[in-house]
This record gives structure tokens, C-alpha cells and sequence, in this order.
């Protein structure tokens, strides 16, 4: 019986609400494919990146979507660029981890220090690593859950979120720990949790992010934001959790960061005549 009371906890301490997406304008064709934003101390601009064959570029726009700052890492390959992290030191973190078919070898996250004192040029270390448990390149279809598009940085560690397209997935999305400094390491799996269960857009996590100041995480789906808080050290799945269920269209939603303690920017990729748009959503404490 005592086996059942995390489980119970966790399911009571999930509380759901639905809320709606405030627009604030269309994104240049330059960040069609967006797929990672993130805010930096000391600059008013939030930065974003491109996924898989696009320049290894980072964009620096405003609120209304205007391109006002480009920084190539020069010493970088855009693979598949998925999301983008931050420390209390300028460092930018750039993860090329996104990985589909479960296939990839050469996992890597760019290190960029000082990214906003290097000029429209940056060099950047590297880390490379495989997950821990993964033994077969591609994985079989009934455990393809070795790609991600979102990580975060906490207490000189990042942490990888993967994104889950087994076959018949349900949902489990598995977390992953590695030190944030450059080597080649074996990503260790820390903890698991459960987004949903049938619909499999809404349970792939396509970005997340941190507010170091009050120790919250945002994931994204292109349906949901998960918000947690209240979590000791890197327990996270063991605080309370908030599902928003976004209301309007389901677009192609792969990029989040706070904005500030009470509300968060997201971005949603160009498919057809909708996304590329730049959004705001807003918390309100229940």
C-alpha cells in the first residue's frame, strides 16, 4: 500500500484549467521554422533559433517581432536545433538533440559564455552524450523515446525533457541529467512522467524553460503548458503541477520562456497559412 501514496499525491496535486493564447504579432520568414526561444539577463530581446538544415544563427527580436540582433555561431552546425537554455551568467545553451527517428549518434548541446558580449560572431563549446539506456541506433518503434526539444539549466546541471514517439506512446515523457560543461557524457535518466495518454501531439514536449527566481518550469506541447512548482532540487515531477489546456488552433507550438514571473512568450512554427506567430500567456494564481 505504501508503493501507492507518491502515485496518489502526484495525482491529486495535478490541477487542469483552460485558458487562451494573447497574439502579439507575426514573425519574419527569417524565423519560419522557430523552435526555441529563451530570455537573457542584461537584454531586452528574446532570442530564438531554427530547427534541422537552417543556419547555425541565434535572432534577437523584440516583442513586436522585429529582427534587431543576428549572432552566428561560427564554429556550429544547425543538425537539428530543437530549444534553447540559460544560466545566471550570460551563458547561452543551444540543444542539437532533436532526433525523430531515434537514430542519432551525435547528440550535442553548443555552450556560447558571454553569448551577449561576443558580437555578431560567437564560438562555442560542446558537449556531446548519448542517453544512458539507449543501446540500439535506430531504437525499435516500441521505445523510440531517445529524441528531445527540450531542456533546461538548474545548479550547473542541464536537463533533458524527451519527446515520445513510440509506437502506441503513452505519453511518459523520461528526464535525463548531465553536467553543463563541455565533454562527451552518458545522459542519466532520473525520473519519468506521464503527460497524457491517447493524443500524441498533445503529449510530445516541444520546449521548456525555468524561472530561476522563483524556481518554476513551463513544458510546452503544441496543446499544453505544464506548469511545476513547489519541487525540491531536481525532484521536479514530485511538486505541484498545473496542466493549461490552450485553447484556439493546435499550430505546430515548439518554443516557451518566461517573460516574467507571471507570464511566459510563445512561438509556434509556419505550417501552411497559420503559426509564425509570437504569443503571450499569462498565469493567474489559483
Amino acid at each position: 500500500m505504501s508503493r501507492l501514496i507518491p502515485l496518489l499525491f502526484l495525482i491529486f496535486s495535478i490541477h487542469t484549467f483552460s485558458q487562451s493564447l494573447s497574439s502579439l504579432a507575426k514573425l519574419p520568414k527569417d524565423l519560419e521554422e522557430i523552435s526555441g526561444i529563451e530570455r537573457l539577463h542584461n537584454s531586452n530581446l528574446i532570442w530564438g533559433i531554427n530547427d534541422s538544415g537552417n543556419q547555425p544563427i541565434v535572432y534577437g527580436f523584440s516583442e513586436n517581432g522585429e529582427i534587431e540582433k543576428e549572432v552566428e555561431i561560427e564554429n556550429a552546425k544547425n543538425i537539428d536545433w530543437e530549444d534553447l537554455a540559460t544560466d545566471h551568467n550570460g551563458t547561452l545553451f543551444i540543444g542539437d538533440f532533436g532526433n525523430n527517428a531515434n537514430d542519432r549518434k551525435n547528440l550535442s548541446i553548443y555552450i556560447v559564455n558571454g553569448f551577449l558580449q561576443q558580437g555578431d560572431t560567437a564560438k562555442a563549446e560542446k558537449i556531446e552524450f548519448t542517453f544512458e539506456d539507449q543501446t540500439e541506433f535506430p531504437a525499435k518503434k516500441g521505445n523510440r523515446n531517445f529524441g528531445s526539444e527540450a531542456f533546461i539549466y538548474k545548479d550547473g546541471y542541464l536537463y533533458i525533457f524527451t519527446k515520445n514517439r513510440t509506437k502506441h506512446s503513452d505519453g511518459t515523457v523520461n528526464l535525463y541529467k548531465l553536467p553543463a560543461k563541455a565533454g562527451n557524457y552518458k545522459a542519466k535518466k532520473i525520473d519519468t512522467y506521464k503527460t497524457c495518454n491517447n493524443n500524441r501531439h498533445g503529449c510530445w514536449i516541444t520546449a521548456a524553460t525555468i524561472n530561476q527566481e522563483n524556481n518554476q518550469i513551463l513544458l510546452l506541447s503544441e496543446e499544453k503548458i505544464w506548469r511545476i512548482k513547489d519541487f525540491k532540487e531536481d525532484h521536479f515531477f514530485q511538486g505541484k503541477i498545473e496542466s493549461y489546456t490552450l485553447e484556439g488552433d493546435q499550430t505546430q507550438k515548439e518554443s516557451i520562456c518566461f517573460k516574467n514571473k507571471n507570464a511566459a512568450y510563445l512561438a509556434d512554427e509556419e505550417n501552411g497559412d497559420e503559426g509564425r506567430n509570437l504569443y503571450e500567456f499569462t498565469f493567474s494564481d489559483k
